[in-house]
């Protein structure tokens, strides 16, 4: 029984198929949606691309993240794009978001066997405004306030319950994504070098790029991020100019 159980290929990713491991988020606010994620794809511990653009567009007011295979998640998209195109040459307007990430679940759902994607389906509509919906492995459909996904999610979960609220307005929803992709980059080693962002509102899209040297380390503690490096490469520390008094406890 044990020599079967070893036998299993439990690896999901064919023979040098490339995994994204990544680490990817989309929330809705009051007006739109903002989608982000990391740009770290790896083969391994082989880091393939530390630049990848894993916010995929789909159409005008529509986006998504990708997880999982770059090969599967690429196809997939591309498909959608292209029914997407055909949507809006039949019908005069836009694809509804709901459409865009049916079509999503259609195409997971059908090939589940053979497909390793998880996707995060972002974008407005004049009918119902920013929505976001969460298509995982398997092909499911549900519509969330916010989602996160990726091997980087698994960090950050606690975080999130933590600190979304409901009703942010979009400065608050950025520092939101952004504070989120940074931790959940700092923790997975398969999650890593810059966060692309995008702004999806009725006026149209908006990218935000923050360099791997710019990203938040709130979750370091005053004292180290207080820390400065002199050339010769020693930690000179900052401290309080209270530090040499004693605490007093009334």
């Amino acid at each position: 029984m044990a020599d079967g159980i070893n036998t299993v290929d439990i690896e999901r990713l064919k023979k040098g198929e490339v995994n994204l491991g990544t680490s990817i988020m989309a929330v809705a606010f009051d007006g739109g949606v903002v989608i982000g994620a990391d740009s770290r794809t790896t083969t391994g511990s082989y880091i393939a691309n530390r630049v990848t653009d894993k916010l995929t567009h789909i159409h005008d007011r529509v986006y998504c993240c990708r997880s999982g295979s770059a090969a599967d998640t690429q196809a997939i998209a591309d498909m959608v794009h292209y029914h997407s195109q055909m949507y809006a040459t039949a019908h005069g307007e836009r694809p509804p978001v709901h459409t865009v990430a049916s079509l999503f679940q259609t195409v997971c759902y059908d090939n589940k066997d053979q497909l390793s994607a998880g996707i995060i389906v972002a974008g407005w509509d004049e009918h119902e405004g920013g929505q976001v919906y969460n298509v995982p492995l398997g092909g499911g459909i549900f519509r969330q306030p916010w989602s996160i996904g990726g091997s980087g999610s698994t960090y950050v979960y606690g975080y999130c319950d933590a600190t979304y609220k409901d009703k942010m307005n979009e400065e608050e929803t950025v520092t939101f994504v952004k504070n989120t992709l940074s931790l959940a980059m700092s923790r997975d080693g398969s999650s890593g070098g810059c966060v692309r962002m995008c702004v999806i509102k009725k006026e149209g899209v908006r990218r935000i790029f923050i360099p791997g040297n710019e990203l938040p380390r709130f979750w370091e503690g005053a004292e180290i991020l207080s820390t400065q490096y002199n050339t010769a490469g020693k930690a000179l520390l900052s401290v309080p100019e209270n530090a040499g008094e004693s605490a007093m406890v009334h």
